[in-house]
């Protein structure tokens, strides 16, 4: 997978590396400001959501540049498994993401307040946010980390 020459996946890459942090950090403020969760709401969903893709695309372009260039295999076999490891992280925080978003209610924005609620499972929602966001942080580090070694060594 090519675009003008250039492999697809450092590209797709540089999304996942501006877009992973920002849905992991959403995901912090969304669980500890609740003044905020009616306008981080949809964000948090949308980030996840197109941080996974993002990933998901990148290893799938990543398998891809290898098959094309085999001799890289030895150099990129930590950064391969961090990057499928980040797949999977950001694929569960969606998950993460969208109970949060259901289950942590908070001022609404409309005047009337329609639209504000509580769950029971507020705690947990905001326990799984919070280990969710640490967890993408850390998926979104290490891949980043064995790429550039892989990279510039």
């Amino acid at each position: 997978m090519e675009l003008n020459g250039v492999p697809l996946h450092p590209l797709i890459v540089h999304a996942v590396v501006v877009l992973g942090p920002l849905a992991a950090l959403t995901g912090l403020v969304f669980a500890f400001v609740p003044r905020w969760r009616w306008l981080l709401r949809w964000p948090l969903v949308v980030l996840a959501v197109v941080t996974a893709a993002a990933s998901f695309l990148a290893v799938v372009a990543g398998e891809d540049l290898l098959s094309s260039r085999p001799e890289l295999a030895p150099l990129v076999e930590d950064h391969e498994e961090a990057g499928e490891l980040l797949r999977n992280v950001s694929l569960a925080f969606v998950l993460v993401a969208g109970f949060g978003a259901w289950a942590l209610g908070g001022a609404s924005a409309l005047a009337s307040g329609r639209g504000a609620r509580e769950t029971r499972l507020a705690i947990p929602a905001m326990a799984l946010l919070v280990v969710g966001s640490a967890v993408l942080g850390y998926a979104l580090f290490m891949a980043g980390d064995t790429g550039a070694k892989a990279v510039w060594g």
